[in-house]
C-alpha cells in the first residue's frame, strides 16, 4: 500500500492551481487584498512543566482576552507538526483586512494586554508563563490571499492540513485569459465539491524570503482522508477532462506557469484556538 509521501510524490504536479502576477492584481483590486501573518514558532524542548492541555488552556485566555477582541484581526489559528521537517515546530496564522491592519493589530494587542490583565504583575506572570512555552527562535513571512476560497465552516474539531508550497514560473508567452480559466477549472471540479476537503485556502508571497512562492492549505478530517483524496485524484481528473490529449495539453499548459519545485508539509489544526 503507497504511503502518503508516496502518493503526494507520485501525482503532486497534478494538484496545481495557477496564478500570474497579472490575474492577482486584477483579482486583488477588484475585490481587495487580505493579508496572512504566518510565525513559524518552536517548542521550548527544555521547558521542564511542559503539558499540552496547559499550553491550550493559556493560549485560550489570551486569545479571549486579547486576539478575539483585536478588531483589526479577521482570524487567528494553530497549527501543530504532524509531518515537518522539524518536529519542534508549530505555526500561527493571523487573518488581516489589509497592510495597514498589521500595524495597528500590534498596538492593539498591547491595548488589550494592559486591559485583560490590569495588574502589571500578574501580566508580566502570564506572559511569562505563555512564553515559557516557545524557543527564542521563530521566523515570519506575509502573504496575501487569492480569490478562490473554499471556507471552514466547522471549527470545532482537530483537523488535518494538508501545505503544498509551489514556486511561480512566468512563461514569456503566458496568457491571462488562458491561466485566469485553467484555475477556475480547477477549483470547480477538483476542489471545490469534493468531500473529503472541508477547506482550501491559497495564498501568494507578499514580504518575506522567496517572492515566487504560492502556498495552498487543504483541510481534511483525517491522515486517511488524505490518502483517499490522492488515491482518488486520477480518476477525478479523467472523469472532469475525460479526453486524453485534451487532459495531457492541459496540464502541460498549467505546468507551464510553475517551476516544477514544490513542498509538502502536513499539520494538525487545533481546534478551540482560533478566531
Amino acid at each position: 500500500m503507497k504511503t502518503t509521501s508516496q502518493l503526494i510524490s507520485a501525482i503532486a504536479m497534478m494538484l496545481l492551481l495557477c496564478f500570474t502576477t497579472t490575474v492577482l492584481a486584477q483579482e486583488e483590486e477588484q475585490k481587495g487584498s487580505q493579508y496572512i501573518t504566518v510565525t513559524t514558532l518552536h517548542w521550548n524542548m527544555d521547558y521542564e512543566d511542559f503539558d499540552m492541555d496547559t499550553w491550550k488552556a493559556v493560549e485560550k485566555e489570551y486569545l479571549d482576552k486579547v486576539t478575539a477582541k483585536n478588531d483589526h484581526v479577521m482570524g487567528s489559528s494553530f497549527y501543530l507538526h504532524q509531518m515537518t521537517p522539524d518536529n519542534r515546530e508549530l505555526v500561527y496564522v493571523r487573518v488581516y483586512g489589509s497592510w495597514d491592519a498589521i500595524e495597528k493589530a500590534g498596538s492593539r494587542d498591547s491595548e488589550l494586554e494592559k486591559e485583560g490583565w490590569p495588574d502589571e504583575e500578574e501580566r508580566k506572570a502570564f506572559m511569562k508563563k505563555r512564553n515559557a512555552y516557545y524557543s527564542n527562535f521563530h521566523s515570519d513571512e506575509i502573504y496575501v490571499t487569492l480569490p478562490l476560497v473554499k471556507p471552514l465552516e466547522d471549527v470545532s474539531k482537530d483537523l488535518i492540513c494538508y501545505v503544498r508550497t509551489s514556486h511561480m514560473d512566468f512563461p514569456e508567452d503566458g496568457k491571462t485569459d488562458e491561466i485566469k480559466m485553467l484555475m477556475n477549472e480547477n477549483f470547480e471540479k477538483l476542489i471545490k465539491n469534493n468531500p473529503l476537503i472541508k477547506a482550501y485556502y491559497s495564498h501568494r508571497h507578499a514580504w518575506g524570503k522567496d517572492a515566487t512562492e504560492m502556498i495552498e492549505a487543504f483541510f481534511l478530517d483525517s491522515m486517511t482522508d488524505l490518502d483517499k483524496l490522492f488515491e482518488g485524484l486520477p480518476a477525478l481528473i479523467e472523469e472532469s477532462w475525460p479526453d486524453e490529449e485534451e487532459r495531457k495539453a492541459r496540464w502541460k499548459t498549467l505546468n507551464s506557469y510553475f517551476t516544477g519545485v514544490h513542498g509538502d508539509a502536513v499539520f494538525k489544526f487545533v481546534a478551540g484556538l482560533s478566531k
